[in-house]
């Protein structure tokens, strides 16, 4: 097995596992939570919550992906000319 699969195959078991014996979590904070926990909308601000943390998620992911593909610098720009 090469080193880049190996790494993959113990980063999404190391995944797993986490999102195995993870609780489920609520995107509320205990503050926000308690004001509405018999409120009728408080799905609504669970999901306004979780929709607001997409951009930033997203932003992050681009910038790690353009990180990646540009490891090694101009060394590969050079090599394609």
């Amino acid at each position: 097995m090469k080193f880049a699969q190996r790494t993959l195959l113990v980063v999404g078991l190391a995944l797993w596992f986490c999102l195995a014996i993870a609780e489920p979590a609520w995107a509320q904070c205990a503050m926000c939570r308690g004001s509405v926990q018999n409120a009728v909308f408080s799905r609504g601000l669970n999901l306004g919550v979780l929709v607001l943390l997409t951009p930033p998620i997203a932003i992050f992911c681009s910038i790690f992906i353009v990180a990646y593909r540009h490891r090694k610098g101009g060394a590969n720009d050079e090599s394609k000319e």
